[in-house]
């Protein structure tokens, strides 16, 4: 058993660079190294165990999908649909990321420092313990949480004051919650959608989230945790009953 594994990335095929990931994997190691990423895709996909996977570079589309237990730490940007359908498990981003974050994610957690792109949470969901969660320490853009089902997406806005978030937030949510710090007007929530003022359970259910990113990406919490968040929640448990049925 080999404790960490380091792997040279640079001009390998996402296949064989899978494959080395996954002997690395079954030989025991504890922490894989990967450099000189960019652009593999599927590292990670379908991995299971407590192994804690550092990726030095931008990691393609669809990292970590359906994986369930390990942690993948990104030093660099990622991609679209980081946690695709992920079970269980953590992933760390030190930048940006693109569109789809979390897409049908349905446990664990991801953590982004930065900004995100569009449809950010879109059909996640929850089952009865099993609770994903998608922190975004920047803005998102359109269509956050869309056709959301379950769990919890934070967006901390943390370089401003007010998070720039598009139109279409919470579009067709019917389950989970989104909770914004600082400002969301009604134009930009998406239909089935409402928004609320935090109430202070909440805040104290946002609180340990906080204290984990910062704690992550090496930055003061105390400007996070006492500032004026918005929760969005659905109006309806089908939001879009009337569209195809004659239930009003």
């Amino acid at each position: 058993m080999v404790d960490t594994i380091r792997i040279d990335a640079k001009g390998m095929h996402y296949t064989p660079l899978n494959k080395a990931i996954r002997a690395a994997v079954a030989s025991g190691a504890r922490k894989i190294e990967l450099d000189h990423v960019m652009g593999q895709r599927f590292i990670a996909d379908g991995l299971r165990g407590n192994v804690e996977i550092v990726i030095n570079g931008v990691p393609g589309g669809d990292l970590g999908m359906f994986m369930s237990g390990p942690t993948c730490i990104v030093h660099g940007n990622c991609e679209h649909a980081p946690g695709n359908t992920m079970d269980s498990g953590t992933i760390v981003i030190h930048g940006n990321a693109g569109d789809a974050v979390a897409h049908s994610m349905r446990g664990g957690m991801i953590f982004v420092r930065d900004d995100i792109g569009y449809r950010g949470g879109i059909h996640m969901k929850q089952y009865k313990e099993k609770r994903p969660i998608l922190v975004i320490g920047g803005s998102a853009r359109a269509f956050l949480g869309e056709y959301m089902a379950g769990g919890l997406i934070l967006i901390l806005g943390r370089k401003g004051k007010f998070p720039d978030i598009d139109r279409g937030i919470g579009s067709g949510i019917h389950g989970g919650k989104i909770i914004i710090r600082g400002s969301v007007t009604d134009h930009n929530l998406g239909v089935g959608a409402k928004k609320n003022d935090l109430k202070e359970e909440e805040r104290q259910e946002i609180a340990p989230l906080i204290e984990k990113f910062t704690g992550f990406f090496g930055l003061d919490p105390a400007p996070l945790l006492n500032d004026r968040y918005y929760v969005i929640t659905p109006s309806s448990a089908r939001p879009f009953a009337s569209k195809y049925t004659w239930e009003v």
